[in-house]
């Protein structure tokens, strides 16, 4: 670690029942979270954290499919991405209506689009513009446009982008199979898509253009080495915070294309913390001042890979804390 990363507290906020693979995550402007649990087929929920912690979750929703990206398209509407990833591959964008919901009443999702082909397993998911989201496909190793109709209960996608940096190899020896491109976050201020592809050990970067949201020029490298899943961007200081999953790790990526060295930093795992095992997603809270310092990680406790000492824990949210190393 270098003198200029931040530490990581770690707390943590929620436990879930043994077996559980959380995926994703989405905090809402309340301070509460929503969570896609990949192996039961849901959605959950978590209050907001308050001083008393863990805090209690609570089932949502149970779909046909796996559950994986989860995005907010505008206060309190939400798109989660399901699949069938290890047989049909039938995936499907469902809308959430949270508007008028409250915390242990039944919800009832509106499927709005059934992808066709080449679709192989969505995966994480971005609003790069008003009714415009890109969603990774981890096993066609592609991205997918998706545009929202103007009531959002309806959409079409095309393939927007297909690289070799987002390939999956169905014989790649780890088991299970490890995702081609998996998390994408749009960064607004620089106009770049980044994406990790987690077989491939990459951290990639594509430019938008601003007006048709396509493409500009190839992706570009920014950082490699180690088994990216998701992640969260801040902006303002130009970072990553990258969950590495089956290497139980954080790091932090400086978001700078052809660095060589790659500036990346393990900023929490090592040494091994048994609270952080399988990290695989990551989101700023949205509390005041929460920004470039709070977020929030989910984790599969080692039910997809065990960490060293071979144990597998509960499935965790777990809160992290960045401070500068001097402890501001």
């Amino acid at each position: 670690m270098s003198s200029h990363t931040p530490a990581a507290t770690l707390t943590t906020v929620a436990v879930f029942p043994e077996g559980s693979f959380l995926e994703n995550l989405a905090v809402r402007r309340d301070g509460s979270i929503l969570i896609t649990v990949l192996n039961r087929k849901e959605v959950w929920y978590l209050p907001a954290p308050r001083a008393e912690l863990p805090v209690e979750p609570m089932p949502v929703h149970t779909f046909a499919h796996m559950t994986m990206g989860i995005v907010e398209t505008e206060p309190d509407i939400f798109y989660v991405c399901t699949s069938d990833i290890y047989a049909t591959h039938e995936s499907t964008l469902e809308r959430l209506d949270l508007r008028d919901w409250t915390p242990g009443t039944a919800i009832q999702p509106q499927p709005v689009l059934e992808f066709g082909e080449p679709v192989g397993a969505l995966n994480g998911a971005c609003l790069v513009a008003p009714g415009v989201l890109l969603v990774a496909d981890s096993i066609a190793g592609l991205i997918w446009r998706v545009d929202l109709a103007e009531d959002g209960m309806s959409a079409t996608a095309r393939v927007w982008l297909k690289h070799d940096s987002m390939a999956f190899d169905p014989d790649n020896p780890l088991k299970p199979p490890q995702p081609g491109i998996n998390g994408v976050r749009y960064d607004s201020r620089t106009g770049f898509l980044y994406y990790t592809s987690t077989q491939r050990e990459l951290f990639m970067r594509v430019r938008i253009d601003s007006d048709t949201k396509a493409p500009v020029g190839p992706p570009e490298f920014v950082a490699g080495g180690t088994m990216s899943d998701d992640f969260c961007i801040d902006e303002n200081a130009g970072v990553a915070y990258v969950t590495t999953h089956r290497e139980h790790t954080i790091d932090r990526i400086v978001l700078r294309a052809a660095q060589d060295p790659p500036a990346r930093d393990t900023v929490a795992g090592n040494p091994f913390d048994d609270r952080l095992v399988g990290p695989s997603s990551a989101a700023w809270g949205r509390m005041p001042g929460d920004y470039g310092r709070v977020a929030y990680v989910t984790t599969d406790g080692g039910t997809t890979a065990p960490p060293p000492d071979g144990i597998i824990r509960p499935a965790r949210v777990l809160r992290v804390e960045f401070s500068s190393p001097d402890g501001t």
